[in-house]
């Protein structure tokens, strides 16, 4: 059952992920510098966290080791943030998207080069049919308006978050309940944004309501619901497991192109759309598929 939960938990965090760019653009349509956004971003959602502790009788203190430790986790996951809002002004977002999903073919090749972190032959096969799922996405867009500056940085956003995944789940306050890791790296995050737009003179005052209402959406389903999701996660199936199913994301960002913006259903899309759920559907499957394949060699061996 805490493997189940941690599964959906990760369906739910990629999938509330993949909703940014949903209230990113009218925000930057108005012309909101995206230091502004993720300042008020961060500073809500950590606020709305820290109302929920002391509800939960979640006590704010902490150590000076792991204010350390929640600082560079939350650096990590500035740079993520930063640098896929960044690579917007360059990329159509479904495809900003797309690469930002290639985190976790980073997340497996640290955890395999550095942590020596077990691959089954299932989840190699998952992460190969996501991948691949993913590039139909691209292909099935308008791949033609990629540009190699905006990919160079997309690409840096996904090696950010990939490293917050790991390290949250190998650091010293991986044993820190999930809502208050979330509320102080969300915190120090939007400390970070508020000195970078004093000190590049770009802060930005919310231009009217309907922007509001994008900023508090976006600080609460993509930020405050999709990183307390991933934290239970990660803590429950592991960084790699996780990663992997932040297909979800690049496949939220689908439906929304075509639910919200019209955008038609090809079959590439369609492609994808199936390789990606098949994969999500095997990684949730791997261990009950692992253990009957093992069954039935043992058998064949006797």
């Amino acid at each position: 059952m805490a493997n189940l939960k941690g599964f959906l938990a990760g369906i739910i965090s990629s999938s509330t992920f993949g909703l940014i760019p949903l209230f990113t653009l009218p925000l930057m349509a108005q012309g909101m510098d995206f230091d502004s956004i993720l300042f008020y971003r961060f500073l809500i959602a950590g606020i709305s966290i820290g109302i929920v502790l002391p509800l939960k009788k979640i006590s704010f203190r902490i150590s000076k080791a792991e204010l350390l430790t929640l600082s560079y986790l939350s650096i990590f996951y500035v740079v993520s943030a930063m640098f896929l809002f960044w690579g917007y002004n360059y990329l159509p977002s479904g495809i900003a998207t797309t690469i930002h999903f290639l985190y976790p073919v980073f997340v497996t090749l640290i955890m395999f080069l550095y942590y020596h972190e077990r691959l089954s032959v299932i989840i190699i096969t998952a992460i190969i049919m996501a991948f691949f799922g993913v590039a139909f996405l691209s292909i099935g867009g308008a791949a033609e308006k990629i540009d190699m500056a905006g990919i160079g940085i997309v690409l840096i956003s996904a090696i950010g978050y990939a490293l917050y995944i790991i390290k949250v789940s190998k650091s010293k306050v991986r044993n820190m309940n999930g809502s208050k890791l979330t509320f102080y790296v969300l915190l120090i995050g939007a400390l970070i944004f508020y000195i970078q737009t004093l000190i590049k003179g770009t802060f930005q005052i919310i231009p009217n309501t309907q922007s509001l209402i994008n900023i508090l959406l976006l600080a609460i389903l993509p930020t405050v619901i999709s990183n307390l999701a991933l934290v239970y996660a990660i803590k429950r199936i592991g960084s790699t497991l996780t990663a992997v199913l932040g297909a979800m994301e690049p496949l939220t960002a689908l439906c929304v192109g075509i639910l919200v913006f019209g955008e038609p259903i090809t079959s590439r899309i369609a492609t994808g759309f199936l390789l990606i759920i098949s994969a999500v559907s095997l990684i949730i499957l791997s261990r009950p598929l692992e253990k009957i394949i093992r069954q039935l060699f043992f058998r064949l061996r006797q």
